[in-house]
């Protein structure tokens, strides 16, 4: 029971189940953890001492009068701040939303909520899930538990920074050009973005419409499905949602990976620094071992991802925030002013000849999957950044250099999971990510399930 901070949801549910261990002792580890700890890290914007253990005490009740609810009953979770919670502040990490309270939660909370999760607050995140690097002048910049110089990626920042720290089981993120991916990989855990409309974006937070996903973040592959299982489904009050059926995905995790073909496109091989290019071939090495068959391919298409994904998220972004962008500059981060304000300057053919490239990717992908079942490639292309005084230039190259990995399965819409590789010559965590077929995050699940299994993370931080 000693490290109770960093077990995962799947090791705590029996043991809250059979009562050998009170959702309320857990609550309140972690409450503790986060006083001591996270006044370093700030990955939270506002902690919910209260809630959590008001939530904890009745879960504890639940589960004593013998009304459990699954494994998610009397588990804490940190909640990105750009997802909507009812009578709790929702600051999108923004100096705009700084008091603003929603009468609504999104689509997302009231379902991981209504699976008995307990609410340990609400996470930090680059401001307006609109960069890489974590920095927020308003709320404090996330660090990186594993070394406090460096940064722990964006927007979902927080996340990943509670994740590692142990200061949450579980947490939601968010991704547009990567930010589940991205951080999920500086931090050394594991996040999916699950197919386009799986997840409701209802009562998040927009950044661009028709790219935005919601999804789960954790310790370990078994802790996402099993969220999944919590936040997938229907939602009419999100035009972009899917009405599919939905399984169970915590079923078939352990079917191996023999007999998978693994696509990797040549495009996800350029310009690797050498620690990631280095884990990357030994994690092929790892895979072909297992049983998967290693296929190299190419998909020409992925060039235009650069082009397509600045034009499309820059123009979404500029017009959501285009009047507050004239009335209210000053209320922006130097990086997200300059990015919103390029935006407004993507005009209508160019638009066009993004969503046109876009659809280019969308029939190459198609097409890959009738070769293969799943593709590979490192989650970002370099190392960790540790922070730099300009951190403006900063967060925009980081931006440059990630999102020709990161965005293809955003503007594709396919699920894509991102996993813990290894370390590098620092000491800092290194990810690779695995994509699907639309709907198909069973198969990813089943593929990180059988990584994590023959190499497993361990979280040895210097914090502690």
């Amino acid at each position: 029971m000693t490290n109770l901070a960093y077990l995962s949801a799947t090791e705590l549910a029996p043991l809250l189940k059979s009562k050998q261990l009170s959702p309320v002792e857990l609550t309140k580890k972690l409450l503790n953890r986060i006083d001591k700890i996270d006044p370093t890290i700030r990955s939270y914007i506002t902690p919910l001492h209260d809630l959590a253990l008001a939530q904890a005490k009745k879960a504890e009740k639940d589960i004593m009068q013998g009304h459990y609810k699954g494994p998610l009953h009397g588990i804490p979770i940190g909640i990105k701040d750009n997802f909507y919670t009812k009578g709790i502040r929702t600051t999108a990490g923004s100096t705009l939303f700084k008091d603003f309270v929603p009468n609504k939660s999104a689509t997302a909370v009231d379902k991981l909520l209504a699976a008995g999760v307990i609410m340990l607050g609400k996470l930090n995140m680059h401001e307006l899930a609109l960069g890489s690097s974590g920095t927020n002048l308003t709320f404090g910049t996330t660090r990186n538990p594993w070394d406090l110089r460096y940064m722990p990626g964006g927007s979902s920042g927080g996340s990943s920074a509670a994740l590692a720290a142990g200061l949450a089981t579980l947490a939601t993120g968010t991704d547009t050009f990567g930010s589940i991916r991205l951080p999920a990989a500086m931090c050394g855990v594991y996040g999916l973005k699950p197919t386009y409309g799986l997840v409701s974006t209802y009562g998040v937070f927009p950044s661009a419409w028709s790219l935005d996903h919601a999804g789960p973040m954790a310790r370990s592959v078994s802790d996402l499905a099993f969220m999944l299982n919590g936040m997938a489904g229907y939602d009419p009050n999100d035009p972009t949602s899917l009405n599919t059926p939905i399984p169970n995905y915590t079923t078939d995790l352990t079917k191996g990976m023999r007999g998978i073909k693994i696509g990797i496109p040549m495009y996800y091989l350029r310009g690797l620094d050498s620690d990631v290019e280095k884990l990357f071939t030994n994690a092929l090495s790892v895979l072909n071992r297992l049983g998967a068959e290693i296929i190299e391919i190419n998909i020409p298409e992925l060039t235009m991802s650069t082009f397509a994904g600045y034009s499309i998220v820059g123009s979404e972004a500029s017009a959501f925030h285009y009047e507050w962008l004239k009335t209210r500059p000053t209320n922006y981060a130097a990086d997200n002013r300059i990015f919103l304000l390029s935006g407004t300057l993507t005009n209508a053919p160019k638009y066009v000849k993004a969503q046109q490239s876009r659809r280019k990717m969308v029939e190459a992908f198609h097409n890959s999957f009738n070769r293969v079942d799943l593709l590979l490639g490192p989650t970002i292309p370099f190392t960790t950044p540790a922070f730099t005084q300009n951190w403006v230039e900063q967060n925009l190259a980081v931006i440059r250099r990630s999102l020709p990995f990161t965005v293809p399965a955003t503007l594709t819409g396919v699920p894509t999971l991102s996993v813990p590789m290894g370390l590098d010559r620092s000491g800092l965590p290194i990810g690779m990510q695995f994509f699907g077929n639309h709907l198909r995050e069973k198969l990813l699940l089943q593929a990180g399930f059988a990584w994590e299994h023959v190499n497993p993370f361990q979280y040895k931080l210097r914090i502690d």
